[in-house]
């Protein structure tokens, strides 16, 4: 439960920061509004996926990276032992008996106990504002407004609204305030924003401890105040200027509950900087598309890999299964064997007497470590190692054998190994220092070599991998003389030697560090690599490389070589900044297609410009289906939008058989995101409004005038000549 709530926290932390970079001045305020709740929403379901182990960025714990090195010899092998071996446990001699002892257990179980006091607090201030506002919607008079309720109060209290409720003091404000603060809170109503607030308010039921989500709570309040100004503004009957003068009026340094959408003096002066600011370029929303790549690294960071694998050079891939039944206990020093003879080679496999599933665990020796065997009738062999003796009772007939095994530990040596490894080792972890033929030596070796803190968990990967002095010398000679014994054993298994480090270095990377040359190598990078992509972004032009090992890896796993970048350099595409060659690769722009965009006229076209374009596939086809319309060249800053929004050349044709011949591409944009339909166009003309502007509908469409409004306004003798006027009609609904 801590781990979970702690990884929410953190998602929550990062999507705030993300937002807060990258998108918290861009003026997509919808967008941003369904990217902050979709966050929220992804913050406390991510935590709950597995992910793939090569996919997991959570380096393998001891056991986790000695158990498959356990798997592969011939038994498995554990830490606990059978109930008849169990040890009584008792206290180290410098602690008494009676001393007060305060473990993480007891520290964590009254953080929990915190933690839930502040949930139940918070749920309870949660709760008694939802029923103070019911309480206060149906206790005061109210104005029915269509599907609105305007609750008049008493005082000096500051508007808002809470779901289709609007709280407002007529009284206080002139008649133009009155009506604007009506229009403002009849958006925040129609959007429904009292749902983001009230999510984002029971995520802070939960993750009252987090500061970041208290800020995250403020952003979403934020935006949605940023979208409600937005769609006011774009209101050809509201004057901007007047609109910001009437939230100076209305602007209270009074809070109102949580859970309402209200007027906040502390947001004013950011609301009418945003209102005044530039719109953001439909360029920037690749941005947006960088999100996905944010939550597979969390999910790498946090959640817990589905398996454990460890590669050992080219040769073994040992992986530990959890559902093998054998898996989870230890072989008993006593019980069955089976042995093939194979040339030089005896494979012998061992089997516990007690084994109900009838699991086999093999290991190879050579012929010539075995006593002589007894072939044809039952005769004994044994198998002397510094650990121990292996007793087989039995008979081979042919090439096969079978009988029974007794592993015999050598006393001195036991002791030997318990002095060394600080650690009393039961005769079954022996067993396994038996078959991995641990000598005295090899361990002395590592304590030589600088490696003092040693235990079973450590000494059983390394030996398995065979890491010699020989090799542990040669990496400290390359320089990385701090490397601890974890790193040494994925360096072994991955193959990193002294020569391949010193080629890393060659290559210009003269500070990597251990994990970095793990990634690496798993990657397949060398210095020939490193080397041709330096050579062909120089000849791309490219002066903003980077030298990040990070992103190096990157450019391998999405398989960027030089031969890609050489590619895009000869079409056309040149001097392209790292952060860009990444996301070309990743949204799949190819030279073809940066070819087939230059074809048509665009000239000189920039990385940044192409990847919105791939990733929106906007096709040669779509931009010539325009150009048969009479569109030469659109500019990319409408292109871009247009295909986001769905706009097609057949979408054009229909507006041009209504006789609106040279419409401009920008036009086209709020066209369609208000949904204007040819039929809504005929709709008007039956009204018997003719030779109406396109941009016009757009201002129609916005503030809801319809054909059927106008019919309705003309049956109640609003009968007007001058569509606009309609526009103010619905203005005062």
């Amino acid at each position: 439960m801590t781990s979970y709530l702690l990884s929410v926290a953190l998602i929550i932390t990062g999507c705030l920061a993300f937002y807060k970079l990258l998108l918290q001045k861009e003026t997509f305020f919808r967008i941003n509004r369904l990217v902050l709740m979709a966050c929220l929403l992804i913050a406390f379901t991510l935590p709950l996926v597995p992910v793939p182990q090569q996919l997991s960025f959570r380096r393998a714990e001891t056991t986790t990276s000695t158990a498959p090195l356990r798997q592969q010899l011939p038994v498995p092998i554990a830490t606990e032992t059978n109930q008849k071996d169990k040890e009584v446990v008792t206290l180290p001699a410098t602690q008494k008996a009676d001393e007060p002892v305060i473990s993480p257990v007891q520290v964590l179980k009254w953080l929990m106990i915190i933690y839930w006091f502040g949930v139940a607090a918070f749920g309870l201030n949660f709760l008694i504002q939802i029923i103070a506002l019911v309480f206060r919607a149906y206790r005061n008079p109210a104005i029915i407004d269509g599907k609105f309720r305007i609750v008049e109060v008493t005082g000096d209290k500051p508007p808002c609204s809470f779901g289709y409720n609007i709280f407002i003091n007529p009284a206080q404000y002139d008649w133009d305030t009155y009506n604007q603060i009506l229009q403002h809170e009849k958006v925040h109503a129609r959007q429904k924003h009292t749902v983001d607030l009230i999510a984002a308010e029971l995520v802070l039921v939960f993750q009252w401890f987090n500061p970041f989500a208290w800020i995250y709570r403020k952003e979403i309040e934020s935006n949605l105040e940023y979208l409600t100004d937005n769609v006011l503004i774009c209101d050809e009957a509201v004057e901007p200027s007047g609109y910001q003068i009437s939230l100076l009026k209305v602007s209270t340094p009074q809070l109102p509950l949580n859970i309402t959408c209200n007027y906040n003096q502390s947001l004013l002066k950011k609301r009418i900087a945003m209102m005044n600011a530039k719109q953001s370029n439909f360029h920037t929303t690749w941005k947006y598309l960088f999100l996905l790549p944010v939550f597979v690294i969390f999910a790498s960071l946090l959640n817990k890999p589905v398996a454990h694998t460890l590669q050992q050079g080219n040769t073994n891939n040992i992986t530990q299964k959890a559902t093998a039944p054998a898996a989870t206990r230890e072989p008993a020093t006593e019980g069955y064997w089976f042995a093939t003879i194979k040339g030089d080679n005896v494979n012998i496999q061992f089997r516990e007497e007690e084994d109900e599933h009838n699991s086999y665990n093999g290991s190879t020796f050579k012929l010539s470590e075995l006593s002589t065997l007894p072939k044809g009738t039952t005769g004994t062999f044994t198998l002397k190692r510094e650990a121990g003796t292996m007793e087989f009772t039995g008979k081979f007939e042919g090439n096969q054998g079978m009988g029974k095994y007794k592993f015999v530990a050598d006393k001195s040596y036991g002791a030997d190994m318990n002095k060394d490894l600080s650690e009393t080792l039961s005769e079954r972890d022996l067993m396994v220092f038996y078959f991995i033929d641990i000598k005295r030596s090899y361990v002395k070796m590592l304590k030589q070599e600088g490696y003092k803190d040693l235990s079973k968990d450590n000494i059983i990967p390394l030996a398995a991998l065979k890491i010699d002095a020989d090799y542990i010398r040669s990496i400290k000679e390359s320089g990385l003389k701090g490397l601890d014994l974890q790193e040494m054993i994925p360096f072994k298994s991955l193959g990193i030697d002294k020569k391949y480090i010193q080629e890393i270095r060659n290559a210009g990377y003269k500070d990597i560090t251990p994990d970095q040359l793990i990634a690496f190598k798993s990657q397949g990078i060398d210095g020939s690599y490193i080397t041709k992509l330096d050579k062909a972004k120089g000849n791309n032009g490219s002066t903003s490389g980077s030298r990040d090992p990070d992103d190096l890896v990157a450019y391998k796993s999405l398989q960027i070589d030089d031969s890609y970048v050489a590619e895009l350099g000869k079409a056309g595409l040149t001097d392209i900044p790292h952060s860009d060659l990444i996301a070309l690769k990743s949204v799949g722009v190819t030279p073809e297609f940066v070819k087939s965009v230059t074809a048509l006229g665009y000239k000189n076209i920039k990385s940044s410009e192409l990847i919105p374009l791939k990733s929106l596939n906007i096709t040669p086809e779509y931009i010539k289906g325009f150009q048969a319309l009479g569109y030469k060249q659109i500019d990319l800053d409408d292109l871009i939008p247009m295909k986001s929004l769905g706009i097609t050349p057949e979408y054009v044709k229909s507006f041009q058989a209504l006789g609106y011949k040279d419409i401009d591409p920008s036009d086209l944009i709020p066209v369609k995101s208000q949904n204007i339909t040819p039929e809504f166009i005929k709709g008007f003309e039956d009204a018997g409004f003719k030779d109406i502007r396109l941009q016009e509908f757009v201002s129609l469409k916005a503030v809801g005038v319809t054909p059927e409004y106008i019919r309705q306004m003309k049956e109640k003798g609003f009968n007007y000549s001058d569509v606009t006027k309609y526009i103010t009609l619905k203005s005062l609904d």
